[in-house]
């Protein structure tokens, strides 16, 4: 299973980007989608995750300005991200809870990470 994350860049404050993050591989299902970000010398932390009913839960820190969606056929999770502070500056992984076959339980699988950073 590979999870291949895209559309980070630079943006300058108040701007916006759109992550997108598909999964390919032998996939029998996906539950929980989401994604993480680490800032320079931080911990990386959660940002938001998607169940795969639609269900959102975002952090606090982007409340607001973040919004998380997916789209079940294409097995994509979506960051859209919009009055971007400097703060937000960060590689951002995609998640995804990935069972590749029906009798094999669920497995956390990680993308290698986008860099987004935002300038003021």
């Amino acid at each position: 299973v590979q999870l291949q994350a895209s559309g980070g860049g630079l943006a300058q404050a108040g701007g916006s980007l759109r992550l997108s993050c598909a999964a390919s591989g032998t996939i029998f299902s996906i539950n929980d989608m989401g994604w993480h970000r680490q800032a320079p010398e931080k911990p990386r932390e959660l940002v938001a995750t998607i169940t795969s009913g639609g269900s959102t839960d975002v952090a606090d820190s982007v409340k607001d300005r973040f919004t998380i969606s997916r789209d079940n056929a294409k097995k994509a999770v979506y960051l859209q991200m919009n009055s971007l502070k400097p703060e937000d500056t960060a590689v951002y992984y995609c998640t995804a809870g990935v069972r590749t076959k029906t009798w094999l339980g669920e497995r956390n699988y990680w993308g290698r990470g986008t860099l987004v950073t935002v300038s003021s």
